[in-house]
């Protein structure tokens, strides 16, 4: 029997999925566009890159290259700004936007920004609890009746991957207004031009918000597991 809690659930599920699609539909769109336009003054993701860490007073950080598509990251602990092939080499206004706002990562590290500390310092129990979280989940779920203190560990180790998406929220929005007012300021971008990087960066962003709001649907449906199995009969 489907109660109307688990219907509502399912109904909140299968939007969030389907919204998560059309983002991330309209970022590959985006960014395939925005790939055609060129950036005025020829620069490439990597000179672009280089040129804002450098501007910013940042000697002690690499910009290299790593494979696939959209794989582009700031790695805190190599002090690395790693952009993608379709990045590195292209002097599309995509590819400095993206390369731009992985250097605001890199500006957010030097200068101690709150919330990409608190991330970081996340990163290690988020990476355990994320191996072996969905185990727990399921073994607590078979033994709800027994057991059900296995699946309330489940569920608070799956509301740190959670927490951690929240926290992901306000790191790359304001990365994302870093690189859009150094590529502003720095001339690199024209007014038609900047209005293109902000709507592909802005398009990324939305990305993360679905990815959160699909963590936290995802919890309260264990939750919703805990609470109507662990009841006694």
């Amino acid at each position: 029997m489907i109660t109307s809690s688990t219907a509502l659930y399912w109904g909140i599920f299968i939007g969030i999925a389907a919204l998560s699609w059309l983002v991330s539909s309209r970022l590959k769109s985006k960014f395939e566009k925005y790939s055609q336009v060129p950036l005025p003054g020829g620069l490439t993701g990597r000179e672009v890159a280089e040129r804002m860490l450098r501007q910013n007073g940042i000697e002690d950080v690499r910009v290299t290259s790593v494979a696939g598509h959209l794989t582009d990251h700031y790695d805190p602990a190599k002090k690395t700004v790693n952009l993608s092939d379709s990045v590195y080499a292209s002097n599309s206004i995509a590819a400095a936007a993206v390369a731009a706002h992985e250097c605001g990562h890199a500006v957010q590290h030097a200068c101690a920004y709150a919330p990409l500390k608190l991330r970081s310092r996340l990163v290690p129990i988020v990476s355990f609890s994320s191996n072996i979280v969905q185990w727990v989940l399921l073994a607590g779920m078979l033994l709800i009746k027994t057991f059900p203190q296995l699946m309330l560990i489940g569920i608070v180790m799956f509301a740190l991957t959670t927490l951690f998406s929240f926290i992901t929220l306000p790191v790359e929005i304001d990365a994302s207004r870093r690189a859009l007012a150094w590529l502003k300021t720095s001339g690199l971008t024209s007014r038609e031009t900047d209005s293109m990087a902000r709507d592909a960066l802005q398009s990324a962003a939305y990305t993360y918000v679905v990815a959160a709001l699909g963590s936290l649907a995802t919890l309260l449906y264990y939750i919703l597991i805990f609470t109507s199995g662990s009841r006694r009969d």
